[in-house]
């Protein structure tokens, strides 16, 4: 018997005077607003360039949707009723829901690698900043889609179970008298949240040997989340050896985390120094090279030191004086 069940949204939007605001577009903008703070924040203490990186992010975002919602338009072209035959309009109508992440994720990577390489960017320090924005931008923007009543699971009566309301006409035919469902949407949310906590803890304790490691974690750890989670819903047809299209997406992200992994760390040339220097593409720290700068400057002086009375110049004093102020230079 069902006890409890998460309730419908009270509301999908509100009004601004002449302006509506959807909450799904709303949601989903709060959380591209944090994810971008993070990657900017974390490129930063990689000790990379925060202004390059927010532009990197923003233009990670617009490909992002874009993928996206090309995503999500060209399946139902091929296989589905082709809701955008009579009404071309509702392409761009994305406040209606219809943002398929595999598509953005698609974009938005391609776009991170080609700007970063024409930015001359640190390409392996954007991905590592990245990683954990990512599941952060999904675990709140899932709340979007039940602000829309969507992308539900199969019927279930369990305490938690969402209540759909209205039922649409195609589900209800295919699950007559259902009104509680399972909410994959709190699933995924739920995933996500709890990989950013993973992705970070990972990211401190030092686990991982190179950087831009971390962003093959994540695809692993997504596509492991995204596989189970996708084998609950219903709002998906098309079955492939009785997996739906995004159940091979998810085990191909996967698989292509693993190998990515395994040849970044194992495989790869080690271009990275000391996995403990703070640096962000490997180079020594700037500390350090000023330490042995001072240590090299030392053993000039010294030499000269011990060096014959008349071995040394005629204005000894002033080179002396000059090394000083080259020494006093380097630290500065």
């Amino acid at each position: 018997m069902l006890i409890a069940a998460l309730p419908p949204p009270p509301f999908q939007g509100f009004d601004i005077g002449p302006l509506t605001v959807h909450m799904y577009g709303l949601v989903i903008a709060i959380g591209a607003f944090l994810a971008v703070q993070l990657t900017v924040r974390r490129y930063e203490r990689f000790t990379g360039d925060g202004a390059i990186a927010e532009k990197t992010a923003l233009v990670a975002l617009l490909f992002g949707f874009l993928g996206g919602r090309i995503g999500y338009v060209i399946p139902r072209f091929l296989w589905g009723s082709n809701p955008f035959i009579d009404r071309p309009g509702d392409i761009l109508a994305i406040w209606q829901g219809g943002l398929a992440f595999f598509g953005g994720l698609v974009g938005g990577t391609a776009a991170v690698v080609i700007y970063t390489r024409v930015k001359g960017a640190d390409l392996p320090a954007m991905a590592d900043a990245f990683a954990p924005a990512l599941p952060l931008a999904q675990a709140i923007g899932r709340w979007g889609n039940w602000f829309n009543q969507e992308l539900f699971g199969r019927p279930t009566d369990v305490p938690w179970a969402l209540r759909v309301d209205p039922v649409s006409a195609s589900t209800a035919a295919r699950f007559p008298g259902a009104t509680t469902f399972h909410p994959t949407f709190l699933y995924e949310s739920l995933w996500n949240a709890g990989l950013v906590v993973v992705l970070l803890a990972i990211d401190r304790a030092g686990l991982l040997r190179r950087r831009g490691s971390l962003i093959f974690v994540y695809l692993i750890g997504y596509g492991t989340g995204r596989g189970w989670i996708e084998a609950l819903r219903v709002d998906t047809v098309q079955r492939y050896l009785g997996l739906s299209r995004n159940n091979w997406i998810a085990i191909a992200v996967v698989l292509i985390g693993v190998a990515g992994l395994w040849w970044w760390e194992r495989l790869a040339p080690t271009t990275d120094v000391d996995p403990d220097a703070d640096t962000a593409d490997g180079s020594a720290d700037p500390a350090d090279e000023a330490a042995d700068d001072a240590a090299g400057q030392a053993t000039t002086e010294d030499a000269v030191d011990s060096a014959p009375r008349d071995a040394v110049p005629e204005d000894d004093d002033h080179s002396d004086g000059g090394a000083r102020r080259g020494s006093d230079g380097n630290f500065g």
